[in-house]
């Protein structure tokens, strides 16, 4: 049963490499240089070559203040990208599972469920939600799965970047009005390789950690973490998102709901909690 990783250097698709290889399932996880998803015809001749029985879209334009002024470049990515790799797993008979992101929301209180309405706040929100569009309309088959949040001891993500900062600094301003739900990569792979190898659930599906922090309380949790570790840490310092500005405007409260998760898996969410002790260890074990 073998797997396409549409993407190879992110965390999420590095963690979904981890989790194939632990079991035993092959797995070809391709860069932009062996699949480019701005290139269609580069798209179909990789799925024509690989012919695989899976494919996990973690591929996209994730840079989110770039997006503002690349509107091209995201869409081009995030949607028509998504859509050309969506057809292209149709026509071969492959069960395709497609990553999107709570940014497809915008203003109101979370936590957001499948059926709640989208409306962008952003370009690269908009982008994606264009994918989930795309997507669904190649491939009726097709999971969706919003996530939010994802972190991991690789890659850049939200802890490695408070950690980062808290080399150079002892105190840190962190937004305490805009809530997430943070979600580790390692489980966050793992359930997707599982719902991959099961083809009865499609559409829309929400998989993020179980319990909605702010980013200033997500933040003063890493560093209470790192502190026992030895790892660099700081004070954190609450701060409005007005005291931050930023070219793409974020939602205040895209905390997502997994409610329809807990009816296929048998769970309500992932353990961020968890995955962030095991992401620090990791840290903690590398220096």
């Amino acid at each position: 049963m073998t797997l396409l990783i549409a993407g190879r250097s992110g965390q999420l698709a590095r963690a979904l490499t981890a989790a194939a290889k632990a079991r035993g399932l092959p797995a070809f996880a391709l860069g932009r240089s062996e699949m480019d998803l701005a290139d269609p015809a580069s798209v179909r001749a990789a799925v024509a070559r690989l012919r695989p029985a899976i494919v996990i879209n973690t591929a996209a334009f994730t840079a989110v203040d770039d997006a503002e002024t690349r509107k091209a470049d995201a869409f081009a990515i995030n949607a028509a990208g998504a859509g050309a790799l969506a057809a292209a797993a149709h026509g071969a008979g492959a069960r395709l599972v497609h990553v999107s992101t709570d940014y497809v929301f915008g203003t109101g209180a979370g936590p957001r469920l499948e059926g709640d309405p989208v409306w962008p706040l952003n370009v690269y929100g908009a982008s994606k939600l264009e994918g989930e569009r795309r997507v669904a309309a190649a491939h009726p088959r097709a999971l969706i799965v919003r996530t939010s949040g994802v972190f991991s001891a690789t890659g850049q993500n939200f802890v490695t970047a408070m950690l980062r900062l808290a080399g150079t600094r002892e105190e840190i301003g962190v937004v305490d009005d805009q809530r997430t739900t943070p979600t580790p990569a390692d489980a966050l792979a793992g359930l997707l390789l599982d719902l991959a190898r099961d083809p009865r659930p499609y559409g829309l599906l929400h998989a993020a950690g179980m319990e909605a922090v702010s980013w200033a309380g997500f933040a003063q949790t890493i560093f209470e973490g790192a502190r026992e570790r030895g790892l660099p840490h700081a004070r954190v310092r609450p701060i409005p998102s007005s005291q931050f500005p930023r070219p793409a405007r974020r939602p205040a409260d895209s905390a997502l709901g997994s409610i329809r998760l807990r009816g296929l898996a048998g769970v309500d969410g992932l353990d961020w909690r968890a995955g962030l002790a095991r992401a620090l260890d990791a840290l903690a074990a590398a220096r």
